[in-house]
């Protein structure tokens, strides 16, 4: 394989920035605030316990095989596995890529949105119709969806150093820093003390809910990208000396900070604005409800109201453009891989995106629909890692890969532990309860492909693409080598 031209971040504070905004996104605006408030403070410490054991590990072994493979996600699965699994690649590089289809529109509600706010318009809205005639209508979301891959394209078009270090040095710092002025307002509001108690009181009965444990589960698996092969695609470009189990901790830290802080920003405000019933309801509105409905409400009756909505959906949108910046990276690196330039590379998956990601911006059903089946070929993806790590050899892999800098016996024994009986375990649950919940919501059209939310759909649109993988795993493995 001929390796196009070697590009590296040029400080470890770069790799970092870059490393946690890949793993803020709009999951931890707007889903993490849902869970927490469904079960409360009981629910961070299931959240915070998956971080380490399912998490970190994943993310510390896409560190680990991204830096020495020096390839994308497909030629990065040949290398640890050997040339007959290049189809595994190529299913978590189509996971990730059809996600990036539909996450482009995402990021154009946001920008929609945030341009709403500065204009003022947002207060006057009849919110829930508006969200309703928008998401219904088809030039304004194509137009922001357009938008928004074209801007994420233009940043990786020029370059890791250029593009995405730059961007992230300056965006991911911001969106902290609007992250906590938005916290430190909701905090300040009378009332606010409510949702706090709310957010970090431990109900201990909660435990017993097993719901809570798989919601906790596959919100950490979800928002930190453990398992996408996001973070293997940005060590690619990691220096010799990075080390791979702190940069990875840190990106991990990183992104359940920014959950918390986004937490402290929207269920005070919820519990301040609102009695605690109607809180409550907002926080089960889902994903879409909450942030384009239950909250534009709310800033709508507080003093500076349109202000603070600026702040959010500007906060929203750096989230989504960090991690959309990451997609692109990925699927534009595996056509690098393929001897194909930087510059044609990105062009190509902007235009694909775009063109492919306009469904999904023109139909909720499709969009929800994409959503449940790549959403779920996550926890598949995230498999595959652990069989890449369980094939190269838990010892082999410690040694060769992961090289820690030190307590190399401890990380081993550590390691054993996680992908022999722990990440598998945490797999069966998280993909059963899954695969059990769609049944029970389609009983008796469970197996229909064409059922927006239905185990069919989801394994009609995973064989396609195995099949597909399966089909071409030859001529990956020669384009790889051209």
């Amino acid at each position: 394989m001929k390796q196009p031209k070697k590009e590296y971040f040029s400080s470890r504070f770069g790799l970092l920035a870059a490393a946690i905004g890949m793993a803020i996104g709009a999951g931890n605006i707007w889903r993490f605030p849902r869970l927490a408030g469904q079960y409360g403070g009981a629910f961070l410490i299931p959240w915070f316990l998956f971080l380490f054991i399912w998490s970190i590990p994943l993310l510390a072994a896409e560190f680990a095989i991204g830096k020495k493979a020096k390839s994308g996600v497909i030629g990065s699965f040949v290398a640890i596995m050997g040339k007959k699994y290049a189809w595994m690649g190529w299913f978590v590089a189509f996971c990730t890529t059809a996600i990036l289809f539909y996450y482009s529109v995402v990021t154009g509600w946001s920008l929609k949105y945030f341009l709403l706010s500065v204009s003022g318009q947002l207060q006057t809205l009849n919110h829930e119709q508006y969200w309703q005639n928008y998401s219904a209508s088809v030039y304004q979301p194509l137009f922001f969806h357009f938008i928004s891959i074209g801007l994420g394209g233009f940043i990786i078009y020029r370059g890791i150093t250029k593009g995405v270090e730059k961007f992230s040095k300056i965006i991911v710092p911001a969106l902290f820093v609007l992250l906590v002025i938005a916290a430190v307002k909701a905090l300040t509001l009378p009332g606010s003390e409510a949702g706090v108690q709310y957010f970090f009181s431990i109900d201990t009965a909660q435990f017993s809910n097993y719901k809570l444990w798989l919601d906790a589960l596959s919100q950490s698996a979800w928002s930190t990208g453990a398992g996408w092969g996001l973070l293997l695609t940005y060590s690619i470009y990691a220096r010799e000396q990075e080390p791979v189990i702190s940069n990875s901790v840190l990106a991990g830290l990183g992104n359940n900070a920014a959950s918390i802080i986004a937490g402290l920003a929207i269920i005070p405000t919820l519990f301040a604005l609102s009695s605690v019933a109607s809180a409550q309801q907002a926080l089960q509105s889902g994903n879409q409800g909450l942030a384009f409905i239950a909250i534009p409400k709310l800033f709508a009756e507080m003093s500076g109201g349109m202000v603070f909505a600026s702040i959010f959906f500007l906060a929203l949108f750096f989230a989504a453009l960090s991690s959309l910046l990451s997609m692109i990276e990925l699927a534009a690196r595996i056509l690098m891989d393929f001897n194909i330039s930087r510059k044609k590379s990105v062009i190509f998956i902007t235009l694909l995106t775009a063109l492919a990601g306009a469904p999904a911006a023109v139909s909720l059903t499709f969009f929800d629909n994409q959503d449940w089946a790549w959403g779920l070929g996550l926890i598949l993806s995230g498999a595959f890692f652990m069989t890449a790590v369980l094939k190269s050899g838990v010892r082999n892999f410690v040694s060769d890969w992961l090289k820690p800098q030190r307590y190399q016996k401890l990380f081993l024994n550590i390691f054993r532990i996680l992908f022999y009986f722990i990440i598998p375990l945490e797999f069966i649950l998280m993909m059963g309860w899954w695969l059990v919940q769609s049944i029970s919501w389609y009983p008796e059209t469970w197996w229909n492909p064409f059922e927006k939310f239905s185990l069919g759909t989801a394994f009609f649109q995973w064989a396609v693409i195995l099949v597909l993988g399966l089909l071409l795993n030859s001529k990956f493995v020669k384009a790889l080598k051209k």
